[in-house]
Parts: C-alpha cells; sequence; structure tokens
C-alpha cells in the first residue's frame, strides 16, 4: 500500500516518527511538508526526510488563502503520481481537498478543535478521526463528521512525541551550569486562534527582574519576534530560534514557561514544572491543569512566585506522579494500525 502523510507542523514531524517506523517496513511512505522555518529545521536535526511544496501562509487571511491554494494546485500534481491509496494527516486542508478530490481515503489525528478554520476545512472530508479521549466526541462532531467515525485514544499527543530519542548534536543555549534554567516559550502569533492580549511581554519583563541571577532563555517563532525581543531584552536574556531538540531543551529546564501548547504539553509529561500564560486556549491544556502538571498563570508578578516556590521545592513527588499518570496512557499510533487492518 502507498500511504501519503502530509505534516505542516513541528509537533505532527515528530508524531509522524513512529507511525514511519511501524508502516514504513510494509508500505511506500511519501511524507510532505511546506517551506516553514521551524519545521524544515527540525527535519534536518531528526534527520526526516521531506518534500517540501508551498509554504507557510503568514499572518493574514489573504496571504493564508493564496499560499493554501498554491500548495494545494503544486500538491496535487504531485499526489497524482504518487498514487497513494491512503492519506495520513493532522487535519491539513491541503490534504483534505486533494484526497476528496482525488478519492483517496483520508484518515487524519487531531487534538486541536480550537482551531475552527482548519476544522471547518477538513472533517466533513475525512474518513476516520482520532483523537485524545479527554476531548469530547461533539467537539469535533460540529464541524461535519459522525461521531461513529471518530476513534479516541487513551493519551493526549505529548505522550507519543516524548517517547522520541534525543539529538544532543547541538549545544544549548543555557550558559552557566552553576544557574537555574528558565525557558520561555513565545505564542504561535500567526496562528488564527491565538489570543492577541498576550502579556508574555510583561511576563518576561517580571521574570528578568526576579531571577536576574539565573539563566533566561527566551524561545522565539519569527523574525520580528526576535527583533522586538533583543531590543527589550537582548542584554538580559538570551533570545534564540527554535533551533534545537525540544525535548533535549526541556531536560535541561528547571523552569519552563509556556503558551499552552505543544511544547507546555511535552514539558509536563516530561515532569518539568511547568506554568501556562494561556495564549492558547484548548482542551489539553485544561486537562494538564486539572491533573495538576501545569500551572495557568497570566499575572506576571504571580508568575514570579510560582517560579521560586518551583526553585525551592523538592520535584520528586510531582515527577513521582507524572510518571504514573504517563504510564496509563495507551499507544494511538497501534489504534492507526489496527484500524487500517480492518
Amino acid at each position: 500500500m502507498k500511504i501519503w502523510i502530509d505534516i505542516l507542523t513541528p509537533k505532527q514531524l515528530l508524531f509522524s516518527e513512529p507511525i514511519i517506523e511501524k508502516l514504513g517496513k510494509n508500505h511506500k511512505i511519501l511524507c510532505t511538508s511546506r517551506n516553514y522555518e521551524e519545521i524544515t529545521k527540525l527535519a534536518k536535526i531528526r534527520n526526516f526526510k521531506l518534500t517540501i511544496i508551498g509554504k507557510h501562509g503568514g499572518k493574514d487571511k489573504e496571504s493564508k488563502l493564496i499560499a493554501s491554494l498554491d500548495r494545494t494546485s503544486k500538491l496535487t500534481e504531485k499526489i497524482k503520481k504518487f498514487s497513494p491509496d491512503l492519506t495520513i494527516s493532522f487535519c491539513s486542508p491541503e490534504a483534505a481537498r486533494i484526497s476528496f478530490g482525488l478519492g483517496i481515503k483520508h484518515v487524519a489525528f487531531c487534538d486541536s478543535p480550537h482551531a475552527n478554520a482548519v476544522m471547518r476545512l477538513t472533517l466533513p472530508l475525512i474518513q476516520k478521526l482520532f483523537i485524545p479521549n479527554v476531548i469530547p466526541k461533539k467537539e469535533f462532531s460540529k464541524f461535519g463528521i459522525k461521531e461513529e467515525n471518530i476513534i479516541p485514544y487513551k493519551a493526549i499527543d505529548a505522550a507519543v512525541t516524548i517517547k522520541r530519542k534525543i539529538n544532543e548534536r547541538k549545544i544549548l543555549p543555557f550558559r552557566n551550569n552553576y544557574r537555574k534554567n528558565i525557558l520561555i516559550r513565545m505564542e504561535e502569533e500567526h496562528a488564527a486562534y491565538v489570543l492577541k492580549s498576550s502579556k508574555i511581554f510583561s511576563i518576561i519583563k517580571n521574570v528578568i527582574i526576579d531571577f536576574e541571577k539565573e539563566n533566561i532563555v527566551i524561545l522565539a517563532r519569527y523574525p520580528i519576534q526576535i527583533k522586538n525581543l533583543k531590543n527589550k531584552f537582548g542584554k538580559t536574556a538570551k533570545i534564540v530560534k527554535m533551533s534545537y531538540d525540544g525535548k533535549h531543551l526541556l531536560k535541561n529546564t528547571d523552569v519552563f514557561i509556556g503558551s499552552g501548547g505543544t511544547m507546555t504539553a511535552e514539558s509536563a509529561l516530561l515532569g518539568i514544572p511547568t506554568i501556562s500564560y494561556n495564549a492558547v486556549p484548548n482542551i489539553i491544556e485544561k486537562y494538564l491543569v486539572k491533573k495538576h502538571l501545569v500551572n495557568r498563570e497570566t499575572n506576571p508578578s504571580k508568575i514570579s512566585k510560582h517560579i521560586k516556590k518551583i526553585l525551592t521545592s523538592s520535584k520528586k513527588e510531582h515527577e513521582k506522579r507524572v510518571k504514573k499518570i504517563v504510564s496509563e496512557m495507551e499507544d494511538p499510533i497501534k489504534k492507526l494500525v489496527v484500524e487500517l487492518k480492518q
């Protein structure tokens, strides 16, 4: 069987690794993506073979539309030549449209019903949808897929991606081993679902003032973010692009402050003390907060209090509880394999 996997984000690439490991032995697989710096860099770090077609649409609606239309056109020619029997995606609009148009069966994974536009463009066109069981089926069925075609798994996606082997070749940006490492992740400001009222700059300012003797590293996403961050905090914090293996970074972090997305979930399941400033409100983040794996806080002074408490407390009980929760999660890739056999 020929399988086409369309991969649009770093998380999707990491989630695809075990899929390819399980299915690649008996099936021919084509992995496509778009020209987007974070994913092309990660693919290089992970030695992951990607066929790049099209580009990321950027920030505004018109550029997103034009980029998607252009990518759909170019991808269609490639997929016609490859002639797959099955498409696997993470709710890629281009994969959904092409698969529907060419009559290819399409199964998808998703934990982001808050991505309203993407859900509306993809869910009515796919055959099966795999979701974390902490998200109610109705969160997806309202977009046009029948609940009988939604397959839940007892896990969140970070439980899959944190199992990867670490690539330790790149030197980490933490400057002094005798200091505590505080890692701050900027939000995905180009996504349509991100709140535009983030307090991240106030949070960073407070952290720098209150923890000036520690290593403070800020993970930026886009050139304009990096420029703004360097202008404001370049002398007191290290600002870097996300060109590292995220798991390697997190394993060497004492406190992680994230927007509530993928890296926040990975940090939580790795047992790293994690604070979410909730720029990406979503059900997975709510689950992690409910399980006391993540502290949600948007007030800069309260975040500093959390950090002080974390840096002066033992992590053993927290790590023990995290391991128990992760050990009870199932492998969603096994569910995929079973479904494909059926």
